[in-house]
C-alpha cells in the first residue's frame, strides 16, 4: 500500500500515547475519525516515543505519527500517508525557559515563528475566486 485510508485505519488496533499524559493526542484522534463517525481502537497506550516504537515493532498495532517522527524511529518502521482527512498536526519549539540560547538558536526560532505566522495568516484568508 502506498497510503492508508481513514476507513481502513479505523479497523486497525492503534498504538498511542498514554491518555492521562497526552490528552491533546486524543483530541486530534477524535477530530481525525469524526468524519467517518468512528472511534479509534486503542490497543496499547505508551508513555514515550521509544515505547511506542517498540510496540509497533512488536506488531501490536499501528500508530499515527507526523512526518518528523521518522527522525526518531528512522528505518525501524514503515510509514504511509493517511488519506481521507484534512486534519493537520502542529509542531512547536521546545527550549529551556531559563538559560542561554545561542544566536543561531534565536535566529532559528525567529524564522520558525515567521513561517508559522505566515501559514496561519494564509490559512485564515478566504479563498479568492476568479
Amino acid at each position: 500500500m502506498k497510503s492508508i485510508t481513514l476507513e481502513k485505519l479505523s479497523a486497525e488496533p492503534l498504538i498511542g500515547f498514554r491518555r492521562k499524559d497526552y490528552p491533546e493526542y486524543y483530541h486530534i484522534l477524535d477530530r481525525i475519525f469524526a468524519p467517518i463517525r468512528a472511534k479509534p481502537r486503542i490497543a496499547v497506550e505508551c508513555d514515550s516515543a521509544s515505547s511506542l516504537i517498540t510496540e509497533v515493532e512488536a506488531g501490536r498495532g499501528i500508530a499515527l505519527a507526523n512526518p518528523s517522527f521518522k527522525l526518531v524511529a528512522g528505518k525501524r518502521l514503515l510509514y504511509r500517508p493517511l488519506t481521507g482527512t484534512t486534519e493537520v498536526g502542529s509542531v512547536g519549539i521546545a527550549r529551556a525557559t531559563k538559560g542561554d540560547v545561542t544566536p543561531a538558536g534565536e535566529k532559528f526560532c525567529e524564522i520558525l515563528r515567521k513561517i508559522s505566522d505566515g501559514k496561519t495568516a494564509a490559512r485564515s484568508k478566504p479563498a479568492s475566486t476568479a
